[in-house]
């Protein structure tokens, strides 16, 4: 496999929030990256990448319910890694099963149906989802975003048993910081972000979750990009699990918010609040999350530097 510099990566989703930190990841390391987006609001990446921090990307407008279009991109830009993660949201899927299931199911099997046709050797790194998994070992997932996302696990088992096509795919739990602000779990940086901006705002939803910070997510994706691993398996990613409780005192402690302004109310998500992410640390040699306490003290900093600069709009108090 060619080393970081000489490698070029096709990022799919590449303008949602994991898909912006990754793309900056990459381009730290001096990849080159073709990003591939059906939207066209680059916000995302003005927060994340600095400006003029653009060299080696390369943002192209294209659909992976689009196979064929796949396939042209990845022979005429000559990509040697794809990082997959285009997807819709919880709540898009719930809305609209059937357009969920064109991206999030027949997306996927695009992109490992384009990988093989192009002979690309490098394992495809995918993002599945915690929602995978049902709230119990055992049990089946409870949302239909959860069962399209279980399919496409399943879907990557047999395009390496079928047809030799490698792949590596990791379920992140509740992503949190700058950049995240769509899906069932971005309520707690909402929270973290009205703390940095004086306002009040109420997590919906209580109960524990397992938390990794954006940044170390992408680091998480894309040192999976640099293995060389035939096969198809799948990990959950580690992070610190704690009550919902707990994150609101960080979050105050953290950003000095006035007392009860930051709160939480409801039931816990329907999934697993914690879940083993030993295959993960052990697949890259050590675990790449820092403590919770950190992240939440490093992303209130971003969002207040970024209301500041009228990047980010404060969130209306709730």
């Amino acid at each position: 496999m060619p080393d970081a510099a000489r490698r070029r990566y096709l990022l799919t989703g590449a303008l949602g929030a994991i898909g912006a930190w990754t793309a900056r990841a990459l381009l730290d390391r001096g990849a080159e990256v073709v990003a591939l987006d059906r939207g066209t609001g680059g916000h995302r990446l003005d927060l994340v990448l600095e400006p003029g921090g653009r060299d080696g990307l390369e943002l192209v407008h294209g659909d992976i319910a689009d196979l064929d279009a796949l396939e042209r991109l990845l022979v005429e830009r000559r990509i040697t890694n794809v990082i997959h993660l285009a997807a819709l949201q919880v709540p898009f899927v719930r809305a609209d099963p059937p357009q969920g299931a064109l991206v999030n199911v027949v997306g996927t099997v695009n992109v490992l149906e384009a990988v093989r046709r192009a002979e690309i050797g490098a394992p495809v790194v995918y993002a599945s989802s915690i929602a995978a998994l049902g709230p119990v070992p055992g049990e089946p997932p409870l949302t239909v975003y959860g069962v399209f996302k279980r399919a496409n696990e399943e879907t990557a088992v047999r395009y390496w048993e079928d047809y030799g096509v490698s792949s590596i795919g990791l379920r992140p739990h509740t992503v949190y910081g700058p950049g995240r602000d769509q899906g069932l779990t971005s309520a707690p940086t909402v929270a973290m972000l009205a703390a940095a901006a004086g306002v009040s705002y109420t997590i919906p939803f209580g109960g524990r979750l397992q938390f990794q910070y954006l940044p170390d997510v992408a680091e998480a994706f894309v040192r999976a990009g640099e293995l060389d691993r035939p096969g198809a398996s799948v990990h959950t990613l580690d992070g610190p699990s704690v009550a919902v409780e707990e994150l609101v005192r960080l979050v105050a402690e953290a950003s000095g918010a006035a007392p009860g302004s930051i709160r939480w109310s409801g039931d816990p998500l329907p999934f697993p609040g914690e879940v083993d992410g030993g295959s993960f640390v052990e697949l890259l040699g050590g675990s790449v999350n820092r403590p919770l306490a950190d992240g939440v003290a490093d992303t209130i900093e971003r969002f207040r530097d970024l209301v500041a600069r009228g990047l980010v709009a404060s969130p209306r108090e709730s």
